[in-house]
């Protein structure tokens, strides 16, 4: 790397997840630079019950909206791109790409270089119900000429009620975990070899050590591709 690195822009969604992606930048931005060093970081969010509001009507022009404010905040703060730790608002992306002032990381895009790159064939998606019944994922997975599948209506009803009722506050509650450990055994069981953890809070309480299929960790994953642009741009 050669000068400054580049400043990374968050547009956050959630707490816990974007918590996540910033600590997983300095954290590992330290490994890489040195004692105490990461990139220079700025994050910018709008409520989470804004974000909700529009995923609850289908209003992803709304999504977009609040994901290009937070985008034009940040690049007036001096961010050089942009990343967003949360992959259900990805879906609004084609309503904020034209738009941006600044180019994007997608969360998708990155999960499957590294699915990829692991040589997976079939990936379990686990998210929102949002997340998982939309073509965030399927799209990305297919470019890499990889196959996908989603969790059947009653697993995704309670991904959806752990992750928005739970998670996302910062509770964790055993008897969840185990539920959500299920899940991912029916999806090994179903031909599954790995599993997207395709909600920003899901490593919170899962990972490779309590799981029956090795995980993709999107909040990390895109945070570590965010730490290798900006260094190697620098």
């Amino acid at each position: 790397m050669n000068g400054t690195p580049l400043h990374v822009g968050i547009v956050a969604c959630s707490a816990e997840g974007a918590a996540l992606c910033y600590r997983t930048l300095c954290a590992e931005g330290a490994q890489r630079l040195g004692p105490h060093a990461h990139p220079e970081i700025s994050l910018h969010t709008h409520s989470l019950a804004d974000y909700v509001a529009c995923l609850d009507r289908g209003d992803l022009p709304g999504i977009g909206a609040l994901m290009l404010s937070s985008a034009d905040k940040l690049a007036r703060a001096g961010a050089d791109f942009l990343i967003c730790p949360d992959n259900t608002i990805h879906q609004a992306l084609g309503h904020v790409l034209p738009r941006s002032p600044l180019p994007w990381l997608h969360i998708a895009g990155e999960v499957a270089a590294q699915a990829a790159a692991r040589s997976y064939r079939r990936i379990g998606l686990l998210g929102t119900r949002w997340l998982v019944e939309s073509r965030v994922y399927p799209d990305k997975l297919e470019e890499r000429g990889l196959h996908w599948l989603r969790p059947p209506e009653d697993d995704r009803a309670a991904l959806g009620r752990i992750i928005m009722d739970e998670l996302v506050y910062g509770v964790f509650k055993p008897d969840s975990v185990a539920r959500l450990q299920g899940i991912i055994e029916r999806l090994r069981d179903a031909g599954c070899d790995a599993v997207v953890l395709g909600c920003t809070e899901l490593p919170l309480v899962l990972g490779d050590g309590n799981c029956a299929l090795p995980t993709l960790d999107s909040t990390r994953i895109l945070a570590r591709a965010a730490l290798a642009r900006a260094l190697r741009a620098g």
